[in-house]
């Protein structure tokens, strides 16, 4: 008995420190391969200057307003994030939250044919629910920042470019819910009005300084598409239904009811940019014209435009949610640039990296396309992904360098390391 004993002692702590080698091993190579990522990271150009980084580091969250909705949210986020071990960083909250939400628009777009098929019922309730839990994670990030003490401004920063990612596949996603891809230009200016809409608020913050959120906004706009899914998922042929009186579809009476909530937010974002700016003489934070970011949304849809409308091959008709995904990407990148400049109190650049790719479409449309249009797509949203999160990793790289933090975890580093770890 006593052996049988000593033998069973002996196999549990050969299988325990067979546990703890394997756990060091793998802790090894995690450890391994972030030092190797940092490294590749740090190979990049730079992106922010010093002055950028020191008003980065003194920049100090300010909103106004409340939606009609959020105060009866406030209630679910408050007791959701209790339930949020203290050891989760804010940031990891809000990425695996945009993971989700990405992957359930992306297979939808998948599904639906680009927008143009209807697909299974619980496809679309999965899709409700992923930019349902985006929505609740979102929320509860700043308020696991202050439990844990980790407030930060690479925290606003890394949420505000969630978002602008978030738009553009929420966007798309709702429009295949509906399958409006059976309307192309319809569905094109419902994601370029939406993208406008999200790039106008930051634009308005750009000049008066604080976010400013109207009584129907962000989360009201989320309901809205939650709504959708659900209506998608409960009767998918209710949008080829014809309403009565104006004898349209009902997808074509979302698409507009969404192109005119859009103007109408935009419009009154505008509003407020018209009354003048915080800095001097009615300026922007940066001391700039209040006029000069309208530049950069204006040409991307220039372009946008211009190579839907000239397409030889009609990308917008054939290859719909492609097509405005490429451009979604880089009113992302554009977005993410207001965003900085908001924060860091500095002026925008005329030229972005990410219009490239808009261009390089144009001048191959010229030439008769050179390269096919559906293939110079992908190539086009390669380059525009890649750029985006250059752009980004780059940042959040140098922001936690200044901060001394890490991206997604809450302790700091032990030690002062010279090498930009993060």
């Amino acid at each position: 008995m006593s052996v049988r004993m000593s033998a069973n002692l002996d196999s549990h702590k050969d299988s325990a420190s067979l546990f703890h080698d394997n756990v060091k091993q793998i802790k090894e190579q995690t450890d391994r391969f972030e030092a190797n990522a940092r490294k590749a990271i740090q190979c990049l150009p730079s992106v922010l200057n010093e002055q950028q980084i020191k008003r980065l580091k003194e920049h100090k969250y300010a909103s106004e307003g409340t939606t009609l909705v959020d105060p009866y949210m406030q209630k679910f986020w408050k007791r959701l994030v209790e339930y949020c071990p203290l050891w989760v960083a804010p940031n990891l909250i809000t990425i695996v939250g945009l993971i989700i939400n990405i992957g359930t628009s992306v297979l939808l777009m998948y599904l639906t044919n680009g927008a143009k098929e209807p697909c299974t019922r619980w496809m679309y309730f999965f899709t409700a629910l992923g930019l349902f839990i985006y929505q609740s994670l979102d929320a509860i990030d700043g308020k696991q920042a202050r439990r844990t003490n980790s407030s930060t401004p690479l925290g606003e920063l890394f949420d505000h470019g969630c978002d602008s990612v978030s738009t553009v596949f929420v966007t798309l996603a709702t429009c295949c819910a509906v399958q409006l891809g059976l309307y192309p230009w319809t569905m094109f200016w419902c994601c370029m009005t939406s993208y406008v809409t999200f790039y106008c608020a930051h634009w308005q913050t750009y000049v008066s300084g604080k976010l400013k959120f109207g009584k129907i906004d962000c989360t009201e706009a989320q309901w809205t598409f939650i709504t959708i899914y659900l209506i998608s998922s409960i009767a998918p042929n209710f949008w080829s239904t014809t309403v009565p009186i104006i004898n349209i579809e009902a997808r074509i009476l979302a698409g507009l009811l969404a192109v005119g909530s859009a103007v109408w937010s935009s419009a009154n974002n505008i509003l407020i940019i018209s009354k003048g700016g915080c800095g001097r003489n009615f300026s922007s934070v940066a001391g700039t014209s209040i006029i000069f970011p309208v530049w950069h949304i204006g040409f991307l849809i220039f372009l946008a435009f211009i190579a839907s409308n000239y397409s030889i091959s009609h990308s917008l008709k054939e290859h719909t949610a492609l097509h405005l995904t490429c451009y979604g990407i880089v009113f992302s990148k554009i977005t993410n640039r207001l965003i900085i400049a908001h924060m860091s109190k500095s002026p925008l650049d005329t030229w972005d990296t990410a219009y490239y790719g808009p261009v390089a479409v144009c001048v191959n449309q010229y030439f008769n396309c050179c390269i096919k249009e559906d293939i110079f797509l992908w190539i086009f949203l390669i380059y525009s992904l890649y750029d985006l999160l250059r752009y980004n990793i780059k940042v959040c790289q140098e922001l936690c360098d200044a901060l001394n933090i890490y991206c997604f975890r809450i302790e700091p580093p032990t030690t002062s390391t010279s090498d930009g770890s993060h």
